[in-house]
């Protein structure tokens, strides 16, 4: 069944279907014997969040879960709740206990998961054949690979399974089969969205991006996902930048110099042909900086880094991981912590040259990977096939940038060509204008479904804070979504991170007298778990904030269920003796909607 894009979901739902009904119908065309999934949604899991999808429309409106009823797939190296991660390592595999932060954020915008996808064992290989759950095939032609290491995760937005999945990014897994299936890779800045719930590959470098049918469908998901997490130490909230060019001025800058396959060569330059008239300039630039960044990755020291998150089973049961994936681990023997600090000198003294590229451009535009290999290929070189893959890639993530794989032609052979936009840190509502503006003017079908790409669909408001800092505020009343106080928290730039409860130790009161309605938040021995929100405010409007704030409501420190403790709204105790106790409606919302 192919419902292609967000949009096509939003208007079946507007058209009448129950979400019930189309998700299920979904899930059954999944094929258990397909490779790209790892584990499909059973029945009970999809009711499950069915349920939580009621309860969410119930509590803050259809019109305000902006992926109401979506579905997606997430890459089996990251955490969903009561799915196994196995990371492509059965010995490595765990139930897990709650959503990563990113699929946490989906699934509060209203996005349903429809199961977990095959990668490169680790996320490590950038092929797709790495998995003892088989080699994910390309969607159009089986005899070549996927591309890696979010292999299942291309292949079933690919065929339309469904309208976008999450890739991780560490040195073009999520870029890489993008370009190899005809979808649209979004790679953000790293730290950008969190990596709680995260396997890593390696933890500094790792970015969690989305595959999608569009560039719409994946700015949209991937504006959801971002900010920062108090849980994850190289988390970032986006900073303020001044907006950038169009793309009628822009400087762009190409590879020179380039070892291509002669059908890729053909159609990178007949592009970079095509692009010249609507730009103010193609330039063609020595990347001899950036590929010394390259080898830093593969050949220094950060191979050491994927140890960590195998470190377990590569130490003690070594067996369990495939023999190529062995390989590539055992790497990290030849280099001690000298060599470690040496290579962190080299890096930053090759980012501070590397950033001089930025004076005289405006953004990258590479061929996304240099050929594509067959199966053949990989057997026969599996570990040289697979580093050439990472030529115009490899280096993003060390240097910090952001990159979108967008489809660009169609070859002879009916096979997909793509190319890749890269710009400096935080650039991502940039590199989608740019990339929409380039995809309406490339009349390919979308990945291998045989519809056509809807390129006109609404970008999202990115949320850019006055700053970068922010801080997690806890509201239990009147400032809730949908609530009339809620417009405070949006002036203020302040942005949703998630709905949660209290610890089991508050109690609740309908205030008296106070317009509109408010309630007070009271510690208190014999209390309950509240239902409450946190959001992101950014720490430079807080003080504005926290001054409208009137008695005897005030800014303290609430403990939730998770045993977090954050700012959020208290109550005089003074004000509590003539207010109503509605502890047991459990939260504000429901009060208000019983009375």
């Amino acid at each position: 069944m192919l419902i292609g894009t967000f949009d096509d979901w939003k208007h079946a739902y507007h058209g009448g279907a129950a979400p019930a009904a189309l998700l299920e119908q979904q899930r059954q065309a999944l094929q258990a014997d397909d490779t790209a999934w790892i584990s499909i949604a059973t029945a009970a899991q999809l009711q499950a969040q069915l349920q939580q999808l009621q309860a969410l429309e119930h509590a803050v409106g259809r019109d305000q879960l902006p992926l109401y009823g979506i579905p997606f797939a997430a890459k089996d190296n990251i955490d969903v709740a009561g799915f196994t991660t196995t990371a492509a390592c059965p010995a490595f595999a765990y139930v897990a206990a709650q959503d990563a932060v990113a699929v946490q954020r989906l699934r509060q915008a209203g996005a349903i998961v429809l199961g977990k996808t095959n990668l490169d064992q680790f996320a490590t290989g950038l092929v797709g054949v790495r998995s003892p759950y088989g080699a994910v095939p390309n969607t159009f032609d089986p005899t070549l690979v996927s591309g890696g290491s979010s292999s299942g995760s291309a292949s079933v937005v690919a065929r339309g399974l469904v309208p976008f999945a999450l890739s991780t990014d560490t040195a073009g897994s999520g870029r890489v089969p993008a370009g190899f299936n005809q979808i649209v890779g979004l790679k953000p800045t790293p730290g950008a969205v969190s990596g709680t719930g995260l396997v890593p590959a390696c933890r500094t470098l790792d970015c969690i991006g989305v595959l999608a049918l569009n560039v719409a469908d994946s700015a949209l998901a991937l504006s959801i996902m971002e900010g920062p997490d108090a849980q994850d130490a190289y988390s970032q909230a986006r900073p303020a930048i001044p907006a950038h060019r169009p793309l009628a001025q822009l400087r762009v800058a190409i590879p020179g110099g380039r070892q291509l396959a002669a059908d890729y060569e053909a159609a990178f330059t007949q592009f970079a042909q095509r692009l010249q008239p609507q730009v103010a300039s193609v330039q063609t630039l020595a990347f001899d900086t950036l590929f010394e960044v390259a080898q830093l990755l593969y050949y220094g020291p950060w191979v050491a880094e994927r140890v960590v998150g195998a470190r377990r089973l590569y130490e003690q049961q070594p067996e369990a991981l495939l023999p190529v994936i062995r390989q590539v681990l055992d790497v990290h023997q030849r280099f001690n912590a000298v060599d470690t600090f040496a290579a962190q000198y080299q890096l930053q003294t090759l980012q501070r040259e590397a950033e001089k590229i930025w004076q005289d451009c405006d953004v990258l535009c590479v061929p996304t990977a240099p050929r594509h290999p067959s199966m053949a290929d990989l057997q026969a070189e599996p570990v040289a096939a697979n580093s050439e893959l990472g030529t115009y890639t490899n280096f993003v993530n060390l240097l910090g940038w952001s990159a979108i794989a967008i489809p660009a032609a169609q070859l002879p052979s009916g096979l997909p060509f793509g190319i890749t936009l890269i710009a400096p840190a935080w650039r991502e509502p940039d590199l989608v204008r740019w990339a929409q503006a380039l995809e309406a003017q490339t009349p390919l079908t979308a990945g291998a479904t045989g519809l056509p790409v809807r390129t006109l669909g609404a970008l999202p408001r990115w949320h850019v804070p006055t700053q970068g800092e922010t801080i997690a505020l806890t509201v239990v009343g009147a400032h809730l979504r949908g609530m009339p106080l809620n417009h405070e928290l949006l002036a203020c730039g302040a942005r949703f991170r998630e709905a949660t409860h209290t610890a089991p130790h508050y109690r609740l009161y309908a205030l008296a007298g106070t317009v509109p309605a408010k309630p007070g938040l009271a510690r208190a021995e014999d209390g309950a778990a509240i239902a409450v929100e946190v959001w992101d405010m950014p720490v430079a409007n807080l003080g504005r904030f926290v001054a409208g704030v009137p008695a005897p409501l005030g800014i303290g420190t609430v403990t939730l269920q998770d045993g977090r403790h954050v700012k959020g709204f208290i109550c005089e105790g003074v004000a509590l003796g003539n207010a109503q106790d509605i502890t047991h409606f459990g939260g504000w919302r429901a009060y208000c909607m019983a009375a």
